[in-house]
């Protein structure tokens, strides 16, 4: 957090020397609305004590950055699971693009580290932000026993939702 604090201190330095004809002529990279919501988004960021986030490229670069999740319980207890998030210029009107970095065996996530949550497609909406995607991250590691009692219901005949699923047993 320390870093996202020095790039804006930096741009906004830069950005009083170009308005007073300083700085040899250099010019500041104007701010889109994706990067001023993405910002507001990560300093309000309220994160389980098991999630942290990092900008491997602290220069100037907000848009790209890693979330690591070491969930306290559950099937995944003490792993620790690396995520990659690109956003958008368009964001929020866009979902980051998440990828996991470790492999791992996972229903929600494929062996080249796609993942499979609702909120990163068919169900992003712009009010959601970056701290709701790290908890839905979050809930994959520590909700899984959900997922088994979904495939009990289902192959031995029942409803998983509002959806039934005869027995196939």
């Amino acid at each position: 957090m320390i870093g996202l604090f020095k790039v804006k201190e930096k741009q906004r330095e830069q950005a009083q020397n170009a308005s007073r004809g300083g700085g040899g002529g250099a010019s500041v990279k104007k701010q889109s609305a994706g990067e001023l919501r993405l910002h507001k988004d990560i300093s309000e960021l309220n994160l389980p004590s098991s999630c942290t986030i990092s900008f491997p490229n602290v220069k100037d670069d907000l848009m790209n950055f890693e979330v690591s999740i070491k969930p306290d319980d559950g099937y995944y207890h003490n792993g620790t699971f690396a995520f990659t998030f690109q956003v958008s210029p368009v964001y929020p009107h866009e979902a980051p693009k998440v990828k996991c970095k470790t492999k791992v065996y996972h229903p929600n996530i494929d062996l080249e580290g796609n993942v499979c949550l609702n909120i990163l497609r068919e169900d992003w909406k712009p009010v959601l932000n970056i701290n709701t995607v790290i908890y839905g991250l979050f809930h994959l590691f520590t909700e899984p026993k959900l997922f088994e009692t979904n495939v009990r219901k289902a192959m031995t005949g029942g409803y998983v939702g509002q959806t039934f699923f005869p027995s196939c047993i």
